[in-house]
């Protein structure tokens, strides 16, 4: 029964982050709703390619893994809400960037990772907590601060993007 309960507890923890930040976006981007239509940079520099491939695979096959391993296959329940609802909140970020960039052309499209990132070191810290009466699963564990580790890393490249994202003058990274 704790498994159901702590599985129920992030489902819920998650969706009120999703419904939170959801309002958060729709509300600026009503109050920005004159702004220009926005566009991502162009080009896009040659590092930029490494750095979403790396993100995608190190943020994807590692948790991937540990549901598959952990969560399934050795039937750890907890380990299976972990990673579900890792991966629901990256599938509805991808979802929120995808809408707010190609449907609404909107610059909220920017603030998206800074509201989901800082939620996503969360999930993951709290995935360390939950897991630490099992040390039969330590390697969960290991997943789940090298995660912390990779999206620290996205988060600080994504914040020294923000002066190419809003196209501020004077400041080239096309050289």
């Amino acid at each position: 029964m704790l498994f159901l309960n702590t599985g129920l507890y992030l489902l819920l923890e998650n969706l009120v982050f999703f419904a939170i930040a959801t309002s958060l976006l729709t509300f600026v981007g009503w109050s920005w709703r004159n702004i220009e239509p926005y566009e991502l940079p162009k080009p896009l520099p040659g590092w930029f390619r490494v750095w979403f491939l790396s993100v995608q695979v190190f943020g994807i096959v590692p948790p991937l893994a540990a549901l598959l391993i952990g969560g399934i296959w050795q039937s750890n329940f907890t380990v299976l809400a972990i990673f579900a609802t890792y991966f629901l909140l990256l599938g509805l970020q991808i979802l929120s960037e995808s809408l707010s960039l190609r449907r609404f052309q909107s610059t909220v499209f920017v603030m998206v990772p800074y509201l989901y990132l800082p939620y996503r070191f969360w999930q993951l810290y709290e995935g360390t907590i939950l897991l630490a009466p099992h040390p039969e699963i330590a390697w969960v564990r290991y997943i789940l601060i090298f995660e912390i580790v990779i999206w620290i890393i996205n988060y600080c490249l994504d914040l020294a993007q923000l002066p190419r994202l809003f196209h501020w003058k004077g400041i080239s990274s096309e050289k």
